[in-house]
């Protein structure tokens, strides 16, 4: 049960018993159990409360009800005692070895990882779990810490693995060994397709090599009018994908389908085609940080040759699935994209424009079928 429903359940028990302000004082009892200032409580909307939270705020209730007085008038030797029970040195020093942890085994940014660990075991957001240091920390999950820290530290698992869900433009994915990892990199392509895709009515548009459908998804919530189809050969990833459209309620608008490419695509008509196909070269494969190269899927990094391999077949393929004037829209590596763009240009696309990354990589390639070539590169 969440701290909304409780916080709902609360507010109607007193108000059978003619509370004036039954939602202050649900919330009055509520903060002071979870060791929280009142004016926060909303920012703990769904964490999930134990056992022994949700029956100490029934006692307080039950008293409250009984003898008809506000929180406030609650017998304040039994408040004092509990108020006592502040454990915040006590985890504040657990946090610190945990990230000292971390640093010794490596991780980069220890003390991020750290927060996020104990925030997910905790069932609170990162940004508030300063606020939430109060209560004592269990046994339980002092266990359940130990063990993500070390599938961290000694496995080199990801930590959007560890926590199993990570934000993509702002939305949340479901994310585990089935799917590469959504980054930052590829909301700058998202966001440059948007911008296209909001000036063709109901477009309809077509994810090549999906993987957890970051970017179909993406594209079907932004633009609730358009008709999206995410394509990948992994049945696996698929049923990522799958969970993540439901996750997102994308679910009228998005359909996947297992396709090798072209391969099983019928129609002929899509306004745009994006893609962010496995792109590193296997030198450079052989080369990637322990965390990617042992856990992320191989298929959805590299194409095993010069990276190169599935920018060639899409772009030559492309044509026949697009309308005249449609587009095609590529993330692309470090040094790829005037090799990608001759690629295209000769398969008969106008390049309308090279999107450089945050740190002036050049990221994005979107080009036209038959489209007037307007060339422009955004810094």
């Amino acid at each position: 049960m969440k701290l909304l429903d409780i916080l709902k359940f609360s507010e109607e028990y007193l108000k059978k018993y003619s509370f004036s302000k039954p939602r202050l004082e649900s919330e009055k009892v509520i903060a002071f159990v979870l060791k929280l200032d009142r004016i926060t409580l909303y920012a703990y909307f769904d964490m999930e409360l134990t056992l022994e939270q949700k029956e100490k705020i029934k006692d307080y209730l039950k008293v409250m009800a009984r003898k008809r007085v506000t929180f406030d008038e609650l017998p304040k030797e039994e408040l004092e005692k509990e108020s006592e029970k502040d454990f915040s040195s006590e985890n504040r020093e657990l946090l610190l070895k945990s990230m000292d942890y971390l640093k010794k085994n490596d991780v980069l940014d220890s003390k991020l990882d750290v927060e996020y660990i104990f925030a997910h075991v905790l069932n609170v957001k990162r940004a508030i779990l300063s606020m939430n240091l109060k209560r004592e920390i269990t046994a339980k999950e002092k266990e359940e810490i130990r063990t993500l820290l070390y599938k961290r530290a000694k496995e080199k698992k990801p930590l959007q693995y560890i926590l199993g869900e990570w934000e993509f433009y702002g939305l949340p994915f479901k994310v585990d060994e089935r799917v590469l990892i959504p980054r930052a990199d590829t909301e700058i392509l998202v966001e440059q397709c948007k911008f296209i895709l909001k000036e063709i009515e109901s477009p309809k548009v077509l994810d090549i090599g999906t993987g957890s459908g970051a970017i179909s998804v993406t594209i079907a919530k932004e633009i609730p009018t358009s008709s999206v189809l995410g394509a990948d050969i992994s049945l696996e990833a698929l049923e990522v994908a799958v969970e993540n459209r439901k996750l997102n309620d994308v679910e009228k608008n998005l359909k996947f389908i297992k396709s090798d490419v072209f391969s099983n695509i019928k129609d002929i008509d899509f306004d745009m085609i994006i893609s962010n196909p496995p792109y590193i070269p296997q030198e450079e494969y052989e080369e990637l940080m322990p965390e990617v190269k042992l856990h992320e899927p191989k298929g959805a990094l590299t194409d095993k040759g010069d990276g190169y391999y599935f920018y060639e077949k899409i772009s030559s393929e492309a044509p026949a699935h697009l309308k005249e004037g449609g587009y095609l829209a590529f993330e692309v590596g470090y040094n790829q994209a005037q090799e990608v763009s001759k690629m295209m240009e000769k398969n008969n696309f106008d390049i309308v424009a090279i999107v450089r990354d945050y740190g002036g990589i050049e990221r994005v390639v979107i080009g036209r079928k038959n489209g007037e070539k307007v060339v422009n590169e955004t810094n």
